[in-house]
């Protein structure tokens, strides 16, 4: 069985002892790990709490001006909506996790085992795919802009039918981890875990390094290689009499490219490397790596509140945009 919640963090390596006489399909993937200090028991709710409080504001402030301003529809805005709806969906469900962690065990039925799993999965993949997806279409605007053409067939439902694909295959990679979440009573605490088949030590491993491949290396590798080949291809441009605007532009891309990629790799790469941890080394859970690993997920669970400011509120449009609408609505 391994703990399905993603309030409590594994980076311990998991062992199969084996089954128990009597009661088969009952060995733990990992251990539960030893009681928090009391400093850490404190902060690891406050922190969640901040970040569902910074997420759902941001997130909720982008829904509202890309929904409600027509003239910011456009092909960029329609994959940050949903990018924002992904993690204003991980947001709302967030204090479930809040309440697992307080109550120290699951305190709702396995229906909603499932669906909080899914969710929690959905925050790990569907942020990295919409921005590849967004760095595609980045590469191919910038490219065609600064060779004054338009790229063919780029329109709004193009991108609404690339949006939907998106979502359909995160719907089937997550699928598995729904099938696999059950309740079950754990050291006499009801947990909500992913029960996997014998050998689970074998499908243990198997998920995580599922989670690795297609949640971070894949489209990872897809983001650094559209952005490397784009700012290489700019700088072998030669300069006409627009030399200066493509020379600013330049320099945006740039800057665009260093801040997503940073915010990217450092809520999520302290993450996945844990997975090579687990993968390969046998630590003990003792309260220090309990600790490491209830700080890696709140970095990854950072990633859902700093998306906002990162595509959107940079954007001096966007505030223009919100402070016209809130103006709209307090005058109103």
């Amino acid at each position: 069985m391994y703990n399905a919640s993603s309030s409590e963090p594994e980076l311990a390596n998991a062992s199969d002892p084996g089954p128990t006489p009597g009661c088969p399909n009952t060995s733990s993937l990992p251990p539960l790990p030893p009681p928090l200090p009391p400093p850490l028991a404190v902060a690891v709710p406050v922190v969640y709490t901040l970040i569902c409080a910074v997420g759902l504001a941001g997130n909720s402030a982008v829904l509202f001006v890309l929904l409600r301003a027509p003239r910011r529809r456009t092909v960029t805005n329609l994959f940050i909506l949903n990018l924002a709806i992904a993690d204003e969906l991980f947001t709302l469900v967030l204090p479930i996790n809040i309440a697992d962690f307080l109550l120290s065990q699951w305190p709702f039925g396995e229906l909603m085992c499932k669906l909080i799993v899914a969710i929690d999965q959905y925050n790990t993949f569907s942020s990295l795919y919409f921005l590849t997806v967004m760095s595609a279409d980045r590469y191919l605007v910038v490219l065609a802009t600064a060779k004054s053409r338009r790229v063919a067939r780029r329109s709004y439902g193009s991108a609404r039918v690339v949006s939907l694909a998106v979502w359909v295959f995160v719907t089937l990679v997550v699928l598995p981890f729904a099938v696999f979440a059950r309740i079950d009573n754990e050291q006499g605490r009801r947990q909500c875990v992913l029960i996997f088949p014998q050998p689970e030590a074998w499908w243990w491993r198997a998920s995580r390094l599922y989670t690795l491949v297609l949640g971070f290396a894949l489209p990872v590798t897809a983001i650094c290689a559209l952005y490397t080949s784009l700012l290489c291809r700019l700088r072998s441009m030669r300069l006409d009499s627009h030399a200066k605007a493509l020379d600013r532009a330049k320099k945006r891309v740039t800057i665009l490219v260093v801040a997503i990629l940073a915010v990217c790799l450092l809520c999520w790469t302290p993450y996945h490397l844990s997975t090579v941890v687990a993968l390969t080394t046998d630590l003990p859970q003792t309260p220090l790596i309990v600790a490491m690993s209830y700080f890696i997920t709140s970095l990854s669970y950072a990633n859902s509140c700093l998306n906002p400011f990162l595509y959107a509120f940079l954007d001096d449009n966007f505030r223009r945009s919100l402070n016209q609408l809130l103006a709209c609505r307090t005058a109103s």
